[in-house]
């Protein structure tokens, strides 16, 4: 079991094995019907949660910091709240099906989907690790992705 995470972006042909396409950033893109979102490759979803604040995003355009501040910046926000709980949903999703973060960013290297990309494979790769451990009844792994009443129902059968 191993992630699929690429990246890619708005508007460029689909790769083959690309999967799905999420948009991340933060507003959709002007003047395209919602219908030709996925037609014209901007995205199969757009995902909203997952761009960067809109003060962040403003401070890094006007050269106020570098991209390492404002990757941290960034990190910091997705560590938190229902972006969190997505970049762990995400990450499950990609351990079965490939998945691809796109944005409008010309350079992915200056861009927010490739911290995001590292986040999302950081957190597959811990998942499918502790998958693989539940798959042989490794019960402190158990513990870790299990409510108490999940784990009381799976210790009954």
């Amino acid at each position: 079991m191993s992630p699929a995470v690429s990246t890619y972006r708005y508007g460029s042909p689909r790769r083959d094995g690309e999967g799905l396409r999420l948009g991340v950033a933060r507003h959709v893109p002007r003047g395209v019907r919602r219908e030709d979102q996925q037609r014209g490759g901007y995205f199969d979803q757009w995902l909203p949660l997952l761009a960067p604040s809109a003060d962040l995003v403003a401070a890094y355009r006007r050269h106020k910091m570098p991209f390492a501040s404002f990757a941290s910046r960034y990190k910091k926000q997705m560590e938190r709240g229902d972006s969190c709980r997505l970049v762990q949903l995400l990450a499950t999703i990609s351990l079965f099906v490939p998945i691809s973060i796109g944005c409008y960013c010309e350079d992915e290297n200056l861009c927010h989907r490739s911290v995001l990309q590292k986040l999302i494979l950081k957190e597959a790769l811990e998942k499918a690790e502790g998958f693989a451990l539940l798959r042989k009844g490794g019960q402190a792994e158990i513990l870790k992705y299990a409510s108490p009443v999940c784990l009381r129902d799976f210790e009954e059968r």
